[in-house]
């Protein structure tokens, strides 16, 4: 009986199995990308140095007019839309303007939604200044006898005029039941209108909407009230030609100043965390190209405000969001312009 032999182990002598050669790296590997690649990848511009090119306050009430030439960090408020206090304009309140450096491109007149005016003043044929209505709802509005007279005045702006402002008092951004209300009056006031119709709704007091500055932010993210705020905001913006105005909100403390460095809980840094809590869902439901900004408070607020103040908050809020030169300059003067502005 003959055995295969076995096979000769390789042993030390055959030597181990040597590493593959790795291929070496070019030197181009280690140095800088050339410039015209840097231009394909520019770095987004840093919060300090983005600015609008000039400003539009498009929410100014007329007991602020005289701080409308305020400079706001250097910017130029190129023009102003201009909110009464009273269906009449007061004599000179027009030449008050021209003293203050500070072209009118609108003047909105107030109406009340509990019934359809009888008279009502027309200023852009004796000022040659585009004219809006401006109206508030409130809480008082709510009650289905009020909200079906609401629904007939608003309806008579609508049919009456380019544009409209609502300055929304009742808190429709974190309570299901009043924001029903609210959208159910829009859509009723809106059904009846002509098809080739149409009319600008700018809200306002809503961005940012009233809150509780003690809540801190880890909290905020669950609560209730921020959830139907982020769904209230995406249901809004499915009105095609409605806009919301970025004005002071109601939160019971003075807007603070610029930020201190040295400062761990400096109160305009908190600020600006809470405001870019809520400009976040609103920018992602309607875009940069209708948010338009305004230093005025609601006609409800007790008092006025640093304008500078508020600007530079909002101004450093959506840089650090990182948008680009074209939001900003929308944000703070080109959708004013283009809605306000000569028809």
């Amino acid at each position: 009986m003959s055995f295969a032999q076995p096979l000769p182990s390789p042993g030390l002598a055959s030597g181990r199995r040597r590493p593959k050669n790795l291929p070496s790296l070019p030197l181009s590997a280690f140095s800088p990308p050339s410039t015209g690649t840097s231009d394909m990848f520019p770095l987004p511009p840093t919060p300090s140095a983005l600015f609008p090119g000039e400003v539009i306050d498009a929410h100014l009430r007329s007991d602020a007019l005289e701080r409308a030439g305020l400079d706001l960090a250097g910017t130029e408020v190129a023009g102003a839309v201009l909110l009464l206090n009273d269906p009449s304009m007061p004599e000179g309140l027009l030449q008050s303007s021209l003293t203050q450096n500070v072209r009118i491109l609108s003047v909105a007149t107030p109406f009340e939604l509990s019934a359809i005016p009888s008279d009502y003043p027309d200023h852009s044929e004796s000022s040659g200044i585009p004219q809006s209505f401006y109206t508030s709802y409130a809480a008082s509005h709510e009650a289905p006898e009020a909200r079906s007279q609401a629904i007939e005045t608003l309806r008579w702006a609508f049919s009456n005029s380019r544009l409209v402002d609502i300055d929304v008092q009742s808190d429709i951004m974190s309570n299901v039941a009043k924001y029903e209300a609210f959208e159910d009056l829009l859509m009723k006031a809106t059904a009846e209108l002509p098809g080739d119709r149409k009319v600008s709704i700018v809200l306002s007091n809503i961005l940012p909407p009233p809150h509780d500055l003690s809540l801190p932010i880890v909290k905020l993210l669950a609560d209730p009230s921020y959830r139907n705020y982020q769904a209230h905001a995406a249901s809004l913006s499915l009105f095609p030609n409605l806009y919301v105005k970025f004005t002071p909100p109601m939160w019971n403390q003075t807007i603070p100043g610029p930020a201190d460095p040295t400062s761990e809980m400096d109160q305009h840094r908190e600020w600006k965390r809470k405001i870019k809590m809520f400009i976040g869902p609103v920018l992602e439901a309607y875009g940069y190209e209708r948010i338009i900004f305004g230093t005025s408070p609601s006609f409800a607020a007790p008092s006025l405000l640093n304008p500078a103040d508020w600007y530079a908050l909002v101004r450093e809020s959506f840089a650090e969001l990182a948008v680009d030169q074209d939001a900003i300059d929308a944000i703070f003067s080109l959708n004013a312009k283009r809605i306000y502005g000569s028809p």
